[in-house]
């Protein structure tokens, strides 16, 4: 089973490594906005709702999609447009920013902690679990990556 420490690649570890940093591209824009549409449009026809950047909606949503085996362990595809969306609440909480990320492995879209070398990899956050077939809950792995960063963040003055 893979865990968040797997999809996370901090600081120490990146410095080993050649990392090419850059925007995403207009293609990989384009990519994205699709992947989150297609998703949109299953969880209308087939749930009758819709993502709307409410962290419990859209959580719930996307464990809807997996527990009524409407998103299977073998569409990749589909598990990775999950892991877009779960991307996009992390960014939303966390002031993170898309960014492809190039190593020795090769490209990949990533959420960036500000311009630290704190990445997340949330395309693959769920695609992954569910490909080992893990049934680890998608509001777990989104704590487990929200506890990663929330803690380089500054703390909120007056709380």
């Amino acid at each position: 089973m893979a865990t968040v420490a797997a999809v996370l690649l901090a600081g120490p570890v990146a410095a080993q490594n050649t990392v090419r940093i850059s925007e995403l591209t207009d293609l990989d824009l384009q990519y994205m906005t699709q992947q989150r549409d297609s998703l949109q449009e299953l969880a209308s026809l087939q749930l009758g709702r819709g993502f709307n950047g409410d962290r419990n909606n859209d959580l719930q949503i996307l464990q809807l999609l997996l527990d009524r085996r409407l998103v299977k362990p073998d569409q990749t595809r589909e598990l990775q447009a999950m892991g877009v969306v779960m991307g996009d609440l992390l960014a939303a909480a966390l002031d993170m920013h898309w960014v492809i990320y190039e190593d020795a492995h090769g490209r990949s879209r990533a959420l960036r902690y500000k311009e630290s070398d704190e990445y997340l990899f949330p395309i693959t956050m769920i695609s992954r679990r569910q490909e080992a077939d893990s049934h680890t809950p998608v509001a777990e792995i989104y704590q487990k990556a929200y506890d990663i960063i929330a803690p380089l963040r500054p703390p909120v003055p007056f709380q």
